[in-house]
């Protein structure tokens, strides 16, 4: 039966990604009808927090983008790319890094994707070079994000675990986390500079050419931020953004400046999820009404619409996955304890598995640390694999990775035939890879 409700879950995925992001979680919902109904498993919980907090910060985002503001840094972005264009494959990455970093959220990175094929394209660099890989750095980016969901949730983790791990804040977590994902992202990159044929030697790339329909579609459609001049609403949209994520930072870094709830002798600050839900809506707000904002244009950009349609499949996939997995936990955790407690690092791979189950950093945080910590796990050493979190771009089911493949117009990035040979998972292997042994080593001198 374990096997079978396992192969429902693993059929909707499949079909799933025949249809985009949207169809994921409206699929995912046929799974968990046939779970319920027909196996007979409790329905699981939505990602509730993890759902709002996308929403909050996609809504700040949205308004950012419709300020002018997310235009302003992809405008220096971009300028960086077109720069050096000779570089994009390791500068893509880089880049969609350091605006998951400051954003929290890679869905940030749908705004660069055309600015990405359009360089790699005129330069006559495989498209799917930079894209899959600066795809995977902005999932990668997430773990090194002082407001991410996967970091407030690990610090919240720690600091509510009795005695283990209280001393592990967000500056010790981050000090290990940030440099770990930040060497995976650049060895991912390096790798992918000379993955697949080059343009001018893939004769399916070439056969398309000699349609001039098809030619006109992969070349057209220019992409470019240079040549805009944005008023400086945009600059001041940039900075409220910029300061209410400083302001996140701060109230990580220090609890105390949180007001604390709960009955006497058992105050805790406010969660850090909340805190940032709070201020994303903060900002978008104090944006909408200083930077001259229109708000019926909101809906209409691509964040918004990006955006919406994560949440959608997000909502759908970790509900059905979470059926499963709350259904049988006390079985898999059994199963698990012991070999977790006699082989740590074999945490990172749990962690990795329910990362793919769940479709989300901070919901296999939630589920896997608190287990950890129950077990014995080294908080060194659950910090050291933090990198692990990242496991679900084994199927090329994320939103991110499913608009990377729409944007190359040239069909490079792609899912292969046999769903799992996709342009994603070796630049992902690498990168969560290195993350994990740079995080060992880093944790071992830093803790």
């Amino acid at each position: 039966m374990l096997v079978m409700e396992f192969l429902v879950i693993l059929a909707c995925l499949l079909v799933g990604t025949r249809f985009g992001g949207m169809g994921l979680g409206l699929i995912s919902g046929i799974g968990l009808f046939v779970l319920s109904f027909g196996f007979g498993l409790q329905p699981g919980k939505p990602p509730v927090d993890v759902i709002l907090t996308i929403l909050a910060v996609i809504s700040c985002a949205s308004v950012l983008q419709t300020a002018g503001g997310l235009n302003v840094m992809m405008q220096f972005a971009e300028r960086l790319l077109r720069r050096h264009p000779q570089y994009v494959t390791i500068l893509a990455p880089l880049t969609t890094w350091t605006l998951t970093v400051l954003c929290g959220t890679g869905h940030v990175v749908y705004t660069m994707f055309p600015i990405i094929y359009d360089i790699a394209l005129k330069k006559g660099i495989r498209p799917e070079r930079p894209m899959a890989v600066a795809s995977v750095a902005s999932q990668m980016g997430i773990c090194a994000s002082p407001v991410s969901v996967a970091v407030v949730s690990m610090v919240s983790i720690f600091a509510a675990s009795h005695g283990v791990g209280q001393s592990i804040g967000i500056i010790q977590l981050l000090s290990v986390a940030m440099p770990a994902s930040l060497a995976g992202v650049l060895m991912a990159a390096l790798w992918s500079l000379r993955r697949g044929k080059d343009l001018d030697k893939d004769e399916e790339f070439q056969a398309k050419l000699k349609d001039p329909e098809q030619k006109e579609y992969i070349y057209g459609g220019s992409e470019t931020l240079l040549d805009k001049v944005f008023p400086k609403e945009a600059y001041w949209a940039t900075w409220i953004f910029f300061s209410a994520i400083l302001v996140v930072v701060a109230l990580g870094a220090i609890p105390e400046l949180r007001p604390a709830f709960g009955a006497p002798g058992k105050m805790k600050p406010m969660s850090m999820n909340l805190v940032i839900q709070m201020l994303m809506l903060i900002a978008g707000a104090v944006i909408l009404m200083a930077c001259k904002v229109n708000t019926r244009e909101i809906a209409n950009g691509a964040v918004f619409k990006a955006g919406m349609t994560a949440i959608i499949s997000v909502f759908g996939v970790a509900w059905m996955s979470d059926t499963f997995f709350e259904s049988h936990f006390t079985l898999l955790k059994n199963a698990l304890a012991g070999v977790v407690a006699t082989q740590p690092w074999m945490y990172a791979i749990v962690l990795f598995l329910v990362s793919k189950l769940v479709n989300s950093q901070g919901a296999a945080l939630a589920a896997i640390a608190p287990m950890g910590i129950s077990l014995g796990v080294d908080p060194k050493i659950m910090v050291a694999f933090f990198s692990a979190a990242y496991g679900y771009f084994v199927l090329p089911t994320y939103p991110s990775d499913l608009a990377c493949i729409g944007f190359d117009r040239s069909g490079t990035t792609r899912i292969g035939k046999f769903i799992i040979n996709h342009s994603f998972i070796i630049p992902g292997l690498i990168g969560v890879g290195t993350g994990c042994a740079v995080g060992y080593v880093l944790s071992q001198i830093l803790l």
